[in-house]
């Protein structure tokens, strides 16, 4: 539970995490059953960076055994930046102004209640500026 030194290393750790889950279940079958394409899965197994979001991602780590469905995974991590934020006393001003990306506060706002679609790039980003509040 600790804060990784940057939005990319917290990235990183969600990518190798979904790693996992492709290289268990094979790409053929990840591509199957969510709806990311065949070429990202690939792409994102060799190690590169993919536009994923946080929808696709669930998708993928609900795959593991333990997990629950895509749909309350998302609700979970949301549900997890609302409890962050109360933890660390921000408000959606201050993390705009803590993001390392070009969101207003009122975008993230709506991100974090599900009102707009999230990207895992935008979701790494207001999650370590939560946790980095809650050092």
């Amino acid at each position: 539970m600790t804060v990784p030194d940057s939005p990319a290393a917290l990235r990183a750790e969600y990518e190798a995490d979904l790693r996992s889950v492709i290289d268990q279940y094979g790409v053929d079958e990840v591509a199957t059953v969510t709806d990311v394409d065949r070429d990202s899965l690939e792409a994102l197994l060799e190690g590169d960076t993919v536009s994923l979001t946080l929808t696709e991602t669930a998708q993928i780590q609900a795959l593991e055994d333990g997990e629950p469905d895509p749909e309350e995974i998302e609700t979970i991590a949301c549900e997890h930046l609302l409890l962050g934020m109360s933890t660390a006393v921000l408000d959606v001003d201050a993390i705009e102004t803590e993001l390392e990306i070009d969101l207003e506060a009122k975008e993230v706002q709506q991100k974090i209640e599900r009102r707009a679609p999230m990207s895992l790039e935008e979701f790494v980003h207001i999650q370590y500026v939560i946790a980095d509040g809650t050092r």
